[in-house]
């Protein structure tokens, strides 16, 4: 005769405490973790643009992650990245600043140290140590930069010394197909204006005066506006409706004031050429990535014509690891954050 054991009381109630998502005395049900809540401080306060690449790996994961702002003044209709004020009283796992500028040191000084903060360069930096690094730079748990080239500015920038972790841009997990037009060039621009958000570069007479004279020698301009450049400044060009990446793909060769997007294009296969005014001040890395460098509206064409890709050394330096940026960085916040269970 076959003996079946029966199921003892004790595991029955168990088993239907449990699938109530309840336990026993004495037992525990683990819990699904919870999605970690991350506050983001960028160092142009209302620049929402820096978050965006973000959001197709933050949806997939149902994080959520919010961009930290003074206010809603200067956020658009119709903006996809989640924006949040210290007035709203956000709760957060993690605090992520992308500089020591006022306004991420304002937000480290407002959640204080029961938040965990962490540093991720997400735009280009001097090397030289802001005043307010020495503010939260214990506080710390994790750096990360998209290249080694732009971790050793930020390090210098936050005045630390610790590891920086590089993770890559999240800008190049999709980066354009090639597909230049004939005598093509685009230009990228910087800010002439500063404004409320953020400051301002020069060199964009220089970069007016160039791209008039590749225009006369009978180049196509396609302008790659900087999401703060004021678009009057170029109306007489076309302006691209995507992004300065995307735009890319239809150069055979780009040029303008160096910023954070130079080596991503350099990254999509453009060779890039710098206007660089002499009161420009811009990390070294950015001007490596350069074909060449202008001072003269009248060297752009001979510029343009001869413009080459830096090494691949140089290109590995400055631009990174490519392809899976963004989930590494989120990744790299995920541990740092260390979400409670509710």
């Amino acid at each position: 005769m076959t003996v079946t054991s029966r199921p003892s009381r004790r595991s029955l109630v168990t088993g239907t405490l449990a699938g109530l998502g309840l336990a026993a005395a004495g037992e525990r049900v683990a819990a699904a973790p919870r999605a970690p809540r991350i506050l983001v401080a960028t160092n142009e306060p209302w620049g929402t643009y820096h978050v965006r690449p973000l959001l197709p790996e933050i949806a997939r994961r149902g994080w959520d992650v919010r961009q930290l702002v003074p206010d809603r003044s200067q956020i658009a209709p119709g903006e996809t990245v989640p924006v949040v004020t210290p007035d709203d009283e956000p709760a957060a796992d993690l605090l992520v600043v992308t500089g020591a500028t006022d306004w991420p040191a304002d937000c480290a000084a407002a959640f204080g140290r029961h938040t965990p903060l962490a540093a991720s360069s997400l735009a280009y930096l001097n090397a030289a140590e802001a005043p307010r690094a020495h503010e939260f730079e214990r506080r710390q748990r994790l750096v990360t930069s998209s290249s080694a080239a732009e971790g050793r500015s930020f390090a210098g920038h936050l005045g630390t010394r610790r590891r920086v972790r590089v993770v890559g841009s999240p800008q190049t997990d999709a980066l354009p197909t090639p597909a230049p037009e004939p005598d093509t060039v685009l230009v990228l621009t910087s800010v002439t204006y500063a404004d409320q958000t953020g400051g301002a570069a020069p060199g964009t007479q220089l970069l007016l005066d160039a791209a008039a004279a590749l225009q006369a020698a009978g180049k196509h301009i396609v302008v790659g506006l900087h999401p703060r450049e004021n678009p009057a400044l170029w109306s007489r060009y076309e302006i691209s409706p995507v992004p300065s990446l995307q735009a890319s793909a239809r150069a055979e060769v780009a040029i303008g004031i160096p910023g954070t997007v130079f080596p991503l294009i350099a990254a999509a296969g453009v060779p890039v050429v710098g206007c660089v005014d002499p009161r420009l001040v811009v990390p070294d890395y950015l001007l490596a990535v350069c074909s060449s460098l202008i001072g003269t509206a009248a060297e752009a064409l001979p510029a343009v014509e001869t413009a080459a890709l830096p090494d691949p050394g140089v290109l590995e330096d400055v631009v990174g690891p490519i392809g899976g940026s963004a989930a590494r960085l989120l990744d790299t916040w995920g541990r740092a954050a260390r979400p409670r269970h509710d």
